[in-house]
């Protein structure tokens, strides 16, 4: 009886070891391989993915255009074209001023006018605008019937008087003349900086803090602001289609855009916004390019 008991025990150890190798070899199963197909992705072929192209791209040197450089504003390229940003903005259906991108192509010539790029290059600084029908801009009053007598007369020969103090100015009567406009010095103070087209684009005039600056003809405000970088609180006078005037460094600045002002009406105060003493930086720019204010402005 004990030697059958013995083997009664032997069997359920055996059971038990069995059933315990079962479970291990549970825990050690051989890993599954997963053999389905990878799912195919997209390959992007970077010469035939589209890209964005900026606004009015398709324009991109045509006259009349604009391209937009890294660092421009509405209000420079507005003074580079010789035009008022916010006609800009309306030609470009542009709602804010600052919402534009370097590539960006900008109109700057009124819609129903043929430009001609006024010297070599895209963003040659101006525009040569012709008007079209009866989109016809002028800057000044032509009576009825006489527009075409008027462009097949020559223009009248100086008075002698006239003669006379374009050779005294060097040239200076000349160019005046040719603005069709009557100028006068914006301050009185002496030129402490001559014009140059790549150091200075303009003259630099010295005087006191608060002494009156005016405009050097009639025109049409078309900037008051100190949205520019290095002039300051800037005044920008539009006179007709060809000529700007600019004013900066001014302490006080009496007028607002699409104010017109008559020639020698008080526009600002002199000041040293942005610069290094009191002056007023005066710029003449005739279809956007910088020139040489000397050549406008009657002698001293």
């Amino acid at each position: 009886m004990w030697l059958e008991g013995r083997r009664t025990g032997l069997w359920v150890v055996a059971g038990a070891l069995l059933l315990s190798a079962c479970g291990t070899s549970s825990l050690n199963r051989a890993p599954v391989e997963d053999r389905r197909l990878p799912v195919a992705r997209p390959v992007l072929d970077p010469n035939t993915a589209a890209v964005k192209q900026p606004a009015g791209f398709e324009n991109a040197g045509k006259p009349g255009y604009y391209t937009v450089k890294p660092g421009e504003t509405l209000f420079r390229i507005g003074l580079e074209t010789g035009q008022s940003w916010k006609d800009i903005a309306r030609w470009n259906n542009l709602s804010q001023p600052n919402q534009i991108e370097v590539g960006q192509v900008l109109r700057v010539v009124p819609p129903g006018v043929v430009a001609a790029t006024a010297g070599e290059g895209e963003n040659s600084g101006g525009v040569v605008t012709r008007p079209v029908g009866s989109a016809a801009i002028a800057s000044t009053q032509v009576a009825p019937g006489t527009a075409g007598a008027a462009a097949r007369t020559p223009p009248a020969a100086p008075a002698a008087g006239a003669t006379a103090a374009s050779a005294a100015e060097g040239g200076a009567g000349a160019a005046a003349g040719d603005s069709g406009l009557n100028w006068v010095w914006p301050v009185n103070g002496p030129v402490l900086a001559g014009f140059d087209e790549v150091k200075n684009k303009g003259l630099d005039l010295g005087g006191k803090a608060g002494e009156p600056v005016l405009a050097a003809a009639d025109g049409r405000v078309v900037y008051v602001g100190a949205g520019l970088r290095g002039y300051g609180n800037l005044i920008i006078l539009k006179h007709n289609s060809t000529y700007l005037t600019a004013y900066a460094h001014n302490q006080t600045l009496l007028v607002k855009e699409d104010q017109s002002v008559r020639k020698g009406q008080k526009i600002a105060e002199m000041g040293s916004s942005d610069a290094d003493r009191v002056k007023l930086h005066f710029e003449v720019r005739r279809q956007g390019k910088p020139v040489d204010p000397v050549k406008y402005l009657p002698p001293r």
